[in-house]
């Protein structure tokens, strides 16, 4: 019997799990955006800024030039990146901040351990 892929969900939730006992990671946060919801509240948070294409987490420490680092995080398998969310990366990358897609919980661990040495 093959092993459930896990869910985006559940990658973001081991992520957090990982940098909860390290006080450099005290301002990573997760951004809200997706996810289905009730249209009422759909329309509530698009009139309060939410905006589709916003990448899932921020580290917001400059390292290496950058002025912070954004996370697009999808599952290990099957994650797809929407056009929405590539004209996010592109126009932050363009601001200077550092962005990449993380497929699976792990490769964003690897990804801001790099951030924070200065390595991307």
């Amino acid at each position: 019997m093959r092993k459930p892929i896990p869910t985006e969900h559940w990658e973001q939730v081991k992520l957090f799990d990982w940098a909860a006992d390290r006080p450099e990671l005290d301002l990573m946060h997760a951004i809200p955006n997706g996810g289905l919801r009730d249209i009422r509240v759909a329309a509530r948070l698009k009139q309060e800024g939410v905006k589709a294409g916003v990448p899932d987490v921020f580290l917001p420490l400059p390292r290496g030039g950058k002025h912070g680092l954004y996370i697009e995080l999808k599952r290990r398998k099957y994650g797809r990146v929407s056009p929405d969310q590539l004209q996010w990366l592109d126009a932050l990358m363009r601001e200077g901040y550092a962005c990449a897609v993380c497929c699976g919980w792990d490769q964003a661990r690897e990804v801001i351990e790099e951030y924070l040495r200065g390595d991307k």
